[in-house]
């Protein structure tokens, strides 16, 4: 295996328009996968540009995996290398990409290019593995922010006004 990613782990790209509905979501990733021939406990983590992070149909669907939903600035996504960028989606959201750079933001490989549904779209990429290099190009400033599951902030940051807290992590490389 090259790149230190793993093709049986998979981060899924999701881009939404506002008021997409979690089982919208759930059943274009299934689909997918399917299409892939991969199962749906592949999936390590749903990832969307940070603007899209609390969209509750997202959160749902990342739910529903057991996964975390990664939220990464537009400026970390339009630095993305995609095959299939676009001038609308840059012109709403500051990046050509959602789905195929939000997949690849974290250095593997695509495998399933953007797929469309009414309100979503979405794309696979191997998950990078632990002892994977970082991905080539720009260097994110910051890690994307981990969006904890409705109703999970609230209780880990201790009170409801915790539910509104995102954890950053920095990714720091040794050159």
């Amino acid at each position: 295996m090259t790149g230190g990613a793993d093709p049986t782990r998979v981060v899924v790209g999701v881009g939404a328009r506002g008021g997409v509905s979690a089982e919208e979501v759930c059943a274009l990733v299934e689909g997918a996968l399917r299409g892939a021939g991969l199962p749906r406990a592949a999936v390590t983590a749903l990832a969307t540009v940070d603007a899209r992070s609390a969209e509750a149909g997202l959160l749902g669907a990342a739910e529903r995996f057991g996964v975390p939903l990664l939220g990464y600035p537009a400026g970390v996504l339009a630095g993305v290398p995609v095959p299939h960028p676009s001038a609308r989606v840059r012109s709403a959201t500051g990046t050509p990409s959602v789905a195929e750079a939000a997949a690849l933001a974290g250095g593997g490989r695509l495998l399933v290019s953007k797929t469309v549904s009414a309100r979503a779209t979405c794309a696979v990429a191997t998950a990078p593995g632990p002892e994977a290099p970082s991905p080539a190009g720009p260097a994110p400033v910051a890690a994307p922010a981990a969006v904890p599951a409705p109703g999970a902030g609230a209780a880990a940051a201790g009170g409801a006004e915790g539910a509104a807290l995102v954890d950053l992590a920095v990714k720091v490389t040794g050159r």
